[in-house]
């Protein structure tokens, strides 16, 4: 078996496995990394999600050597310490109950929050279509993504603006 090079949550990693091995057990059974979850291993669900170059990816169908060289973010690297918005919004509104489709949930809203960061109902609905909540709470999932959207566009609205161009001399 070949090495294959990847990039887990700003680490490189070498790991030597089949390369038709899903991602996921790479990322839980090979690193350890326990947070990203399976359901159905099939795409269907959403537990497994995961950024693969910034885009949420069903981890349980992505093959290793389709990811080879990738930059892929789990929930353990979204936040060092759990205050990303989406997590914070999620804990805010109460989303989970039992909590094991919320890894790949939270995972989907931040990468629709970065390509849009006033998603409508409809947005969100489209993003979030194909996760399954078998506790139902998809009414707080929405409140929260809509949250952790207006505090995204809060953040962005009052971070500093970048000095035009020459402005930055003493004169």
């Amino acid at each position: 078996m070949d090495a294959i090079s990847l990039t887990v949550n700003g680490q490189k990693h070498s790991v030597e496995v089949s390369p038709d091995t899903p991602l996921l057990w790479v990322l839980r059974d090979t690193l350890g990394l326990t947070g990203t979850k399976f359901g159905c291993g099939q795409s269907l669900c959403g537990a497994c999600t995961v950024h693969v170059d910034g885009e949420a990816t069903r981890s349980c169908t992505a093959r290793i050597a389709t990811v080879a060289g990738r930059s892929i973010t789990t929930i353990e690297g979204l936040s060092s310490d759990g205050r990303h918005p989406v997590q914070q919004a999620w804990l805010s509104d109460q989303v989970p109950q039992c909590g094991y489709c919320q890894a790949g949930m939270i995972m989907t809203t931040a990468a629709l929050l970065a390509k849009n960061s006033a998603p409508t109902d409809s947005d969100i609905d489209e993003a979030l279509g194909g996760h399954i909540c078998r506790c139902g709470t998809y009414l707080r999932i929405r409140r929260a993504v809509h949250q952790a959207a207006a505090k995204h566009s809060a953040s962005e609205a009052t971070a500093p603006l970048p000095a035009p161009a020459g402005a930055g001399g003493a004169r």
